[in-house]
């Protein structure tokens, strides 16, 4: 049997995250993101994926209403601050901003041209503002409650503008004389929406009174009402060459309808019964109706669509239900319906607290999660969108399980707070059985690992149940009712987990009355009793290949035990709070858990050691599920995130094998480099392959060298600007040390030549650099002085033992040898002067002739001597200059 490859790290991809909580939003022009209100931030969502793009942090309001410009560029908001702010979606930075209304701004539209911004508040009055300059242009005044509904004409030639309210009228305004053109005054209740048709000429009108109303911008006058029933909260106007147009068309043909003329408009009504219709303007009938609603949500308050906005380059119709969905529509051709819409995505915005979630399917592509409400929301992992919602409970789902059938039915078993247990077929997406029985909240169900013919469900009544899947049909309209095989009171507190053995001949169960117990199938027999935590047990699961078990409790400890007698085999410690969840991986050999502290650890089980933990959630991890085949792991909890990890130990072992062998080839180029003197080239290198030391050597080799300043220039410009950080950082470890600090400051000095102070102060964290070289830089600093000041001693000394002369001026030296000069010439002229009176006296006074002949050549050996003695002592003299 092949070795077991241990598991060392998990890579987290945050698939699913919290992106809308309620209230404004808005669809760029291409439709490739949208931006949603999220608690007190903007987020900017991929409309493919729910993949968050980027997150505005505001201050720390909630937003009112939120508009894009035409390009796309800039975001507009507002608050309840009333101030209004614009957001440069390049950089996420706030451009400018300015107070708007007196009162919170209710709704914001921008112009075509994307120069002027409209902006609605609840004191009644519209705003329009120029954006670059951020003053008002325009203030139109008349509503007499909260304006709800304003719009831009979408002809730049047509310069109107045009604002519903809650007072039930509807106000025509002229951008260039900024007069009131007409007031509509046909609805009874407050207006919600508007559009144009797509001649411009025809402005549709919906309210809360059940009708929409056709108005002529020709003479502005009315035109017609189409009754709806319903109260409306969105009515968009169909393109003609849009998918819905030819379906349209397609369908009134088939339907032996024809056209009217060239003036019918058809548009889409949304509602409170969260339904899709489409009209006809000019017989006024509804042409289309969805059967039934996509909103599953049982509770009345938050049935129905808030909004509804259709996608440009024929993307299909977009609505949004007031539990924050986003519903993406697109008409197809359908053999049996001649006009069909099929819901092609559902985004979901906020998800609450998520309690349990299954991987769902043999090949693990859907994932069932369960949040705090009625329903299960199935999850398409590829686009994360949530595929379909099973309803039938009444009250909140608090676990789940699935499994796939011996007959391949894929099935998943609930259990709620309503004491019921619920069994659903992934394929029909419909109830096909309901276990009533328990007397409180079911929060624990298990499947059969073997045969699948059974599962076991535990509840706050404190017993057990196994529930025989016995005589399960296919294609059963009406669910059946499940039949209780065994039933015991297993617990003294709530049941808050349960495990089956994987041969279906044992099943544990988890309680808050901090014990587990083990007993044996069908019969529910005790087998053993698991005691020592000092919590509740929050989670169990039998190894797959050991006969042992593992349980995860609130006194914050892992325990494997032992079936045969009960025995605690291993603890494992770790956790700062409750563990919520343990699950083995890797054949038994390893296991990874999570808990209330928001962390996911993993361990392995022969070491006791914990060789990974990961920090991706915000608050408590209640759920954990593992792949049976890929061994990815899902996590969600009380933050509303689903995480999902890859398991990366072979990418990481590839990829640092590459990395070393990169290594290897780079330090093999690096020395040639080296030995060829390209210095350029070989910083570049040591920098690539972080070797500081080396990159020293090379900045001391260059020091060394004379006249190096323009390698040294042409190295560092070879350098990219991210990696100066990082040689800042290398300076002031070398700068710390005095053997290095002389090799620190020549590339500092190089540095600080080399790059502007503007750039410079762009170096992330440069601050911090600064601060650790300054110190060290004045320390050396004064180290040398004094050094040069000791010198001035040693020069004294030699200066006074005339080993070397004064330092001297140029002037003070010429002045010297002048004065030499001269006084070697009044020597010989004193010479010869004796010389020529020695002759005179010589004729004169004979007697004395020998005396004098001595005294002559006495004096004349004493000036020869005076001159030679100067000669010497000129050339042996050292200079101190030099």
């Amino acid at each position: 049997m092949a070795s077991l490859t241990l598991k060392k790290n998990y890579r987290c991809v945050p698939s699913l995250e919290q992106f809308y909580t309620g209230g404004p939003f808005a669809v760029s022009s291409d439709g490739s993101f949208i931006a949603c209100a999220c608690d007190e931030s903007i987020r900017i969502v991929d409309s493919s994926n729910a993949s968050i793009r980027s997150t505005i942090d505001s201050d720390a309001e909630a937003h009112t209403a939120l508009a894009l410009s035409p390009d796309d560029k800039l975001l507009f908001s507002a608050g309840h601050s009333h101030q209004i702010r614009v957001w440069d979606l390049s950089t996420l930075n706030n451009v400018r901003s300015w107070k708007g209304h007196n009162s919170p701004v209710m709704a914001m539209a921008c112009h075509v041209s994307g120069g002027l911004l409209a902006t609605a508040g609840a004191d009644g009055n519209v705003f329009v503002w120029d954006v670059d300059g951020g003053f008002c242009t325009h203030s139109f005044k008349g509503h007499k409650g909260v304006v709800s509904s304003i719009m831009f004409h979408p002809d730049p030639d047509k310069l109107l503008f045009f604002s519903g309210g809650a007072d039930a009228t509807v106000r025509v305004w002229d951008l260039l004389t900024k007069e009131c053109l007409a007031t509509f005054r046909k609805h009874e209740s407050a207006v919600t929406s508007m559009a144009i048709s797509e001649d411009g000429w025809i402005l549709l009108t919906a309210g809360r009174d059940k009708v929409v109303n056709l108005w002529d911008l020709h003479d502005y006058g009315f035109k017609k009402t189409v009754l709806t029933y319903e109260v409306l909260e969105a009515v968009c106007t169909i393109r003609s060459g849009s998918p819905f147009a030819s379906s349209l068309a397609l369908f009134s043909q088939q339907s032996g309808k024809k056209a009217s003329g060239s003036s019918e408009i058809h548009f889409i009504t949304v509602g409170e019964r969260g339904i899709v219709r489409i009209w006809n303007s000019e017989r006024a009938v509804c042409l289309f109706e969805q059967k039934s609603s996509d909103i599953t949500d049982s509770s009345d308050m938050d049935r129905g669509f808030t909004s509804a906005v259709m996608l440009p380059f024929d993307q299909g119709l977009l609505c949004v239900t007031a539990d924050q969905q986003f519903l993406f529509y697109s008409p197809v051709e359908h053999p049996e319906e001649m006009f069909k819409l099929i819901l092609s995505r559902r985004l979901v915005g906020y998800n609450e607290e998520i309690v349990d979630m299954k991987f769902l399917g043999e090949e693990e592509q859907f994932l069932a999660v369960a949040t705090n409400l009625e329903q299960v929301r199935v999850y398409d992992l590829t686009a994360m969108s949530c595929s379909y919602v099973l309803a039938g409970h009444t009250e909140t789902v608090l676990c789940l399980d699935t499994c796939v059938s011996s007959s391949g039915r894929t099935l998943i078993v609930t259990g709620s707070k309503d004491n019921n247990v619920r069994l659903w077929e992934s394929e029909s997406r419909c109830c096909v059985g309901v276990g009533v029985g328990h007397m409180g909240a079911v929060g624990a169900v298990a499947f059969s690992k073997k045969q699948k013919n059974f599962f076991v469900s535990g509840s706050s009544d404190r017993t057990l149940k196994v529930w025989s899947l016995d005589g399960l049909l296919d294609g059963v309209e009406q669910p059946l009712n499940l039949k209780a095989k065994a039933v015991v009171a297993a617990h003294d507190k709530d049941i808050n987990c349960l495990a089956v053995a994987p041969n279906d001949s044992l099943v544990c169960s988890g309680s808050q009355d901090r014990t587990a117990c083990i007993w044996r199938l069908p019969d529910l027999v005790s087998v053993v009793v698991l005691k020592g935590h000092k919590r509740g047990i929050w989670s169990v699961e039998f190894s797959p290949v050991e006969q042992c078990v593992i349980t995860a409790s609130g006194d914050k400890t892992i325990k494997i035990w032992s079936i045969s007698d009960g025995s605690c085999l291993k603890t494992f410690e770790g956790h700062t709070s409750s563990v919520l969840r343990a699950s083995f991986l890797t054949r038994g050999t390893q296991f990874v858990s999570c808990g209330a502290d928001g962390l996911v650890k993993l361990w392995t089980v022969k070491t006791n050691e914990c060789i990974a933990t990961y920090d991706k959630h915000e608050d408590k991890v209640w759920a954990l599920a593992i792949g049976k085949k890929t061994e990815m792991l899902a996590t969600g909890g009380s933050d509303a995130v689903i995480n999902l990890w890859y398991d990366c130990t072979s990418d990481d072992k590839e990829e640092a094998f590459r990395k070393e062998e990169e290594g290897v080839l780079k330090g093999q180029e690096l020395e040639n480099a080296v030995s060829d003197a390209d210095y350029t080239k070989a910083i570049q290198i040591a920098f690539e392959l972080r070797r500081p030391h080396k990159l020293f050597e090379l900045f001391a080799e260059l020091f060394r060298k004379r006249e190096a300043e323009n390698q040294m220039d042409k190295a560092l410009n070879a350098i990219g600007k991210g990696e100066f950080r990082l040689l800042f950082e290398y300076v002031r470890e070398w700068n710390t040390k005095p053997k290095l600090c002389h090799v620190a400051q020549f590339v500092l000095f190089r540095v600080f030549n080399i790059l502007p102070p503007t750039e410079i102060i762009e170096i992330k964290g440069i601050g911090e650099l600064l601060e650790g070289l300054i110190p060290y830089s004045h320390r050396h600093f004064s180290r040398i002085d004094r050094h040069v000041r000791s010198t001035f001693l040693l020069d004294y000394t030699l200066t006074g033992m005339s080993v070397i002369e004064p330092e001297i001026n140029a002037k003070e030296r010429e002045e010297d040898e002048s004065l030499m000069h001269s006084d070697v010439k009044d020597t010989d002229d004193m010479i010869l002067t004796e010389n020529f009176d020695s002759e005179q006296k010589q004729t004169s006074e004979e007697p004395k002739e020998s005396s004098k002949k001595r005294k002559s050549k006495k004096t004349k050996e004493s000036s020869s001597k005076k001159v030679k003695g100067v000669a010497y002592t000129k050339v042996d003299a050292i200079s101190l200059q030099a």
